[in-house]
């Protein structure tokens, strides 16, 4: 097992992380408005955008936590993931042009046109939270990545390293806005999918073939199900998910960053095709550990641990590479959304309405560079605590609390004109009261009289699925998180809507909108040319990934590790060919008329 990196590891890390910033240089002096900046001009070529997109929904948390999941309790793990699958696909088909033809430069500045300012305001506000929350338990995870693979175990690694990851993907995100985004997404892809692939032959050889990994398994292993995470979790969390592919952020961005529908759906697509296919491939060598590695105290290890008994020099750095890229592009993209809702429908909406685009650029960057210090201090304090619950069910629980009064008067806001402005704002209202007092309910004491007056309005049959002592506890579990939030805001988008329906100049209003959102193709102010930006995309993407791959094979080659990196070297030298055929496609494409 190694120690930790090499210096071969160390430079294709730094390599790695330098042309990821580059990429933000090129990028930084194309920004020219907020479109450019938040919406990549409205012309990024649908396979990027779908490979940014399915890069957004995952990150170092997969490897760490749901490969700790694997490894305890088998199968569920891949059930929880293709769960996304068809709310991926459903999302394309029916939400994704939708979104496309509202033409606008931030997720929720249609919230106005559809409802009214003041709920704008409450989606733009509450929304900022959701997303930093989830962007600091990402970084606190990689930084659990990173000081297992490294070897590091002193109280100030895991701080310095959530500092400096952090740092790194605000960077680039901060130069190059939405299309640097992507493209540093596409490249982190094809290293991430490196990493991966690499990692597969290797766990095969150590335990025997395929066979091994399903003899001998503890019971249920192999079940779609287990006991943490029952049909009654997954149910609300597939409604979750589907709330989150049609109505987050960072989702919804990739949508109305192309050109036509048919692109926006493709990006739905490749979403559903590419998880689809890759989550068994992602997790087979956390079965497989269950085989060679029996008995590990701590599951969150398992995945960097592999990499390090396995993985010979260099392509250990890969695979570290790779897991940095899962939460990069993801982070990366949350950045680059959230500013735009800072930028477009606070600080212009409420503050400077006249602001000029060159000033909205920069308060752009200066809300992306605040929002990943937040991230990073909240990651740190994180680091700090101690006895953190499952990450799995904390990530959940976030969602079930925070995304339900977003999502289901946006959701229905674009089905519907019966819902109306403030049934929208009371049923966001009613529903995130009854998810925080949930929240703070579940915090007291077991032996407070609040608690046992509550517990009194329960049959008996519920607090008989709950241990004894742990009080209300069960109430920000996913399964109650996700009804106490969604069942208030359903009444008040429903059944307020019919009780204070909308007047008849907001009724013209509201069937003008869905009417332009339900209809075709909609025309673009002076669309640039899709195909150069495609092939300049495929320049720059083939060009990164093969000074990769090159690095790899000559860091590997140089720092005397020819023998037993062989394996590396080969890895690399085809990654730089891959790279260089696409490099010499795209300027091939770029420099046609």
């Amino acid at each position: 097992m190694h120690e930790g990196l090499v210096l071969a590891d160390y430079l294709i890390l730094g390599g790695f992380f330098v042309i990821m910033l580059g990429i933000g240089v090129y990028f930084s002096g194309k920004m020219k408005d907020l479109r450019d900046f938040f919406c990549g001009g409205n012309q990024v070529p649908w396979w990027v955008s779908g490979v940014s997109l399915y890069m957004t929904t995952f990150s170092a948390f997969a490897f760490v936590s749901y490969s700790a999941l694997a490894y305890r309790q088998g199968l569920v793990c891949i059930t929880i993931w293709w769960l996304t699958v068809p709310c991926a696909v459903l999302s394309a088909r029916f939400f994704a042009a939708r979104w496309r033809r509202l033409n606008i430069t931030s997720p929720v500045e249609f919230i106005e046109r559809r409802f009214g300012p003041w709920l704008r305001q409450c989606f733009s506000w509450a929304g900022v939270p959701l997303i930093v929350i989830d962007d600091a338990l990402k970084l606190f995870v990689i930084g659990t990545m990173v000081t297992v693979s490294l070897g590091v175990q002193r109280e100030w690694a895991m701080p310095v390293a959530i500092g400096v990851c952090g740092t790194i993907m605000l960077s680039y995100t901060l130069m190059g806005g939405l299309w640097a985004v992507m493209i540093t997404d596409t490249v982190q892809f094809v290293v991430m999918g490196v990493a991966v692939l690499v990692l597969i032959p290797l766990v095969l050889l150590k335990v025997g073939g395929l066979l091994p990994i399903f003899q001998d398994a503890p019971p249920g292993y192999w079940n779609l199900s287990s006991d943490d995470y029952s049909f009654w979790w997954l149910l609300p969390f597939t409604l979750m998910q589907f709330l989150v592919y049609t109505t987050k952020w960072p989702i919804v961005q990739r949508y109305y960053a192309v050109e036509t529908d048919r692109d926006a759906r493709k990006v739905g697509y490749t979403v559903g095709f590419l998880t689809f296919v890759g989550v068994p491939i992602l997790f087979l060598p956390a079965f497989a550990a269950r085989v060679f590695m029996p008995g590990v105290a701590d599951a969150n290890t398992v995945y960097p641990m592999i990499c390090r008994q396995l993985l010979p020099a260099g392509l250990f750095g890969m695979v570290i590479a790779g897991m940095f890229s899962a939460t990069m592009s993801m982070l990366s993209s949350d950045y680059n959304a959230v500013a735009a809702v800072i930028t477009n429908d606070i600080y212009k909406r409420l503050f400077v309405p006249h602001a000029s685009q060159k000033s909205l650029v920069l308060v752009g960057r200066l809300a992306t560079l605040g929002i990943g210090m937040v991230a990073v201090a909240i990651a740190v304090l994180l680091s700090r605590m101690e006895n953190l619950r499952d990450l799995v069910q904390i990530m959940a629980g976030v969602f079930s609390l925070l995304l339900p009064p977003v999502g289901i008067p946006i959701f229905f806001g674009f089905l519907t004109r019966r819902v109306s402005n403030r049934g929208a704002l009371l049923g966001f209202i009613l529903g995130s009261a009854c998810g925080l007092a949930a929240y703070a309910l579940s915090l007291l004491p077991a032996d407070s009289g609040v608690v046992t007056h509550v517990l009194r309005l329960f049959p008996g049959a519920v607090l008989a699925m709950y241990p004894e002592g742990t009080g209300l506890a069960f109430l920000n579990t996913v399964p109650w998180l996700t009804w106490i939030t969604a069942l208030p805001t359903l009444f008040g988008v429903f059944g307020l809507s019919a009780l204070l329906p909308d007047g008849p100049a907001k009724r013209k209003e509201v069937e003008e909108f869905l009417a332009g959102v339900r209809a075709g193709e909609g025309p673009r102010e002076a669309p640039r040319d899709i195909s150069h930006d495609a092939a300049v995309a495929m320049s720059i993407i083939g060009a990164s990934t093969g000074l990769i791959g090159l690095l790899l094979a000559v860091a590997v080659a140089a720092t005397g590790h020819r023998g037993d990196g062989l394996y590396s070297i080969g890895v690399g030298l085809v990654l730089a060919l891959l790279g260089s055929i696409a490099w010499w496609h795209g300027k091939r494409a770029a420099a046609s008329p």
